[in-house]
């Protein structure tokens, strides 16, 4: 009996090969992100051997777009955006305006319709929300003001592209594409054109009512009744039907595109206090989804692109890495802003990643891009992405010579606690419920204390309760090295993550040998890993649980007198 397994072939193959090729990218010191990438090429139809289901490749990757903007809504923040938007606002619309100029004028030394160059040109103008964020989360300048600028810039050009791709469609047809078509009678004028975007506006504004009248009190309400229940199973199965549901009735009754709806389900989700968790329990199958999403844009490329169009390819390149960058760097001086955040903020700028290619894929589909557009829109992404971390290992060294001959103060990534001058202390890497109750304990006996933790709420609260707190990732050794663990006594890993714990302990024991190290754990095998990795101890977190409730039962009244004969 026959199978049809092009979905299991797709998934169990896509991933397996994304993993290696992401595993492989990590370790050059480059974004997972070209991993995939090549990964959807190996597979794809311009390369030899195993070659997967381009359109079950796309219906996975429209999943994975409508994840993508869930998780983009999730974390989207109105409030970090006004807190920028005096540079924010019209620094991003400039430069998407000058970078779609610059695509523009590309594609008209190419020959093409002025449509397919505006499309080429919009890819090309915004850039990649994971490859930026990673950049800053590395430096720990997400919370400083060049950071917020970075993400203040990218929120608006986000919004930008989900307008855009609302709109395309609707006006594919006057634009020369292949749907919809004008209606009879129509020649395609400047008030078919308008008619068209007004029913589409109409029909975005009567989504975006509904959702904020009725959405905004249905979807937290919902998610609360169902947290109420106390399973976690149905809590997440709750998060992923409120993404997927939103986005297929906003595209059923209203005709916007899934992205936008599922971007709304996101945003109106952050409202409920149960945002976090939402957040963290979808992340799994988000980032699985959109790691099948990349793979099925590397399906689309043809590598042919780098021989037969070399100098295109290159052109495209250099509008994104130097033509897009540079305008981003004139605007931010324009607006007053010093040299070191103008360049942050370029650089960060200086690629292209899930916008492009769910742009160029739409475009391709309406007929107003033409496959060489996308598949120089690809490799220009594919090269911006792997030059990204060179050009911000220039950007470091810039900044650390220009430290050397003018110091400057260095900015604050989180407004100043107390002071991280500590000797004799204790490192507490993770202010959740376990390190926040660990470190009052401490201090409560004299020790003095100093927290690690990437959650800024976390190190705020740490703050507010007089411990200096460091906020970043207990595995980056700018953050270690800022703790002083040369000074200090112990160091506690009160974090449940076991990988980022064990990296942390062997960089612990390198900076300090003396050092004494403690970790939690949740099984033997991590109790083993935290070994293995330096730890003096580890506490098994189950076992000591059960240690503590056998006690409680020994000292109740009907087994109190057992206790005693036994001793």
């Amino acid at each position: 009996m026959h199978h049809d397994t092009s979905l299991i072939d797709i998934i169990a193959v896509g991933l397996a090969v994304a993993f290696l090729l992401g595993s492989l990218a990590h370790r050059l010191k480059l974004s997972p992100l070209v991993g995939y990438l090549v990964a959807g090429v190996c597979v794809g139809p311009f390369t030899p051997g195993f070659v997967a289901d381009q359109q079950l490749a796309n219906q996975l990757s429209e999943l994975g777009v409508m994840l993508l903007m869930f998780g983009v809504g999730l974390h989207f923040s109105l409030d970090d955006l006004m807190e920028v938007k005096w540079i924010a606002i019209p620094g991003a619309l400039a430069q998407i305006v000058v970078a779609t100029l610059l695509g523009w004028a590309l594609a008209w030394t190419l020959g093409w319709p002025p449509v397919h160059g505006l499309v080429f040109g919009l890819a090309l103008s915004v850039a990649s929300t994971v490859v930026l964020l990673r950049a800053l989360e590395e430096r720990r300048l997400l919370e400083t003001q060049r950071g917020r600028i970075a993400v203040g810039w990218l929120i608006v050009e986000d919004l930008v592209m989900v307008l855009a791709l609302v709109l395309l469609p609707a006006l594919a047809g006057v634009l020369g594409g292949s749907a919809p078509t004008p209606a009879p009678g129509d020649d395609g004028r400047i008030g078919s054109i308008l008619a068209t975007l007004g029913v589409t506006l109409l029909k975005i504004a009567a989504f975006v009512a509904v959702m904020l009248v009725v959405g905004r009190r249905v979807i937290p309400w919902s998610l609360e009744r169902v947290a109420a229940t106390g399973s976690r199973e149905l809590f997440t199965l709750s998060v992923l039907a409120i993404a997927l549901g939103v986005a297929f009735i906003s595209a059923l009754l209203f005709g916007v595109s899934f992205a936008l709806g599922a971007f709304f389900a996101g945003m109106l989700l952050k409202e409920s206090e149960l945002s976090q968790k939402a957040a963290n329990d979808s992340l799994p199958l988000r980032d699985a989804f959109a790691v099948l999403f990349f793979v099925s844009v590397g399906m689309l490329f043809n590598p042919n692109i780098l021989i037969e169009h070399p100098w295109q390819v290159l052109a495209t390149f250099l509008t994104i890495t130097v033509g897009k960058s540079m305008a981003a760097f004139l605007i931010v001086r324009a607006f007053g802003h010093p040299t070191s955040t103008a360049l942050t903020i370029s650089t960060s700028l200086a690629q292209i990643g899930e916008f492009s290619f769910i742009l160029a894929g739409l475009g391709v589909q309406l007929a107003i891009l033409p496959e060489t557009g996308r598949d120089l829109i690809l490799a220009g992404a594919l090269l911006s992405i792997i030059a990204n971390p060179f050009l911000f290992s220039w950007l470091d060294r810039w900044q650390a010579k220009q430290a050397v001959h003018t110091p400057m103060a260095a900015e604050p990534e989180l407004p100043p606690g107390p002071s991280l001058e500590l000797r004799d202390h204790a490192i507490v890497i993770g202010y959740g419920r376990v390190g926040s109750a660990l470190a009052q304990l401490l201090r409560e006996r004299g020790v003095p204390v100093l927290v690690i933790d990437d959650n800024k709420e976390h190190v705020e609260r740490a703050h507010a309760q007089g411990i200096p707190g460091i906020r970043g990732s207990a595995a980056a050794d700018k953050v270690l090295a800022e703790a002083h663990p040369e000074h200090a006594k112990i160091a506690i890993l009160a974090i449940p993550q076991p990988l980022e714990a064990g990296e942390a302990l062997a960089k612990l024991r390198a900076m300090n040998p003396a050092l004494t190290l403690l970790a939690r754990a949740h099984s033997d095998a991590e109790v083993k890993h935290l070994l293995q990795h330096g730890a003096d101890g580890a506490v098994l977190a189950e076992r000591e649980l059960a240690y503590s409730l056998v006690e409680m039962v020994m000292s109740t009244p009907p087994y109190r007198a057992m206790r005693t004969q036994s001793v």
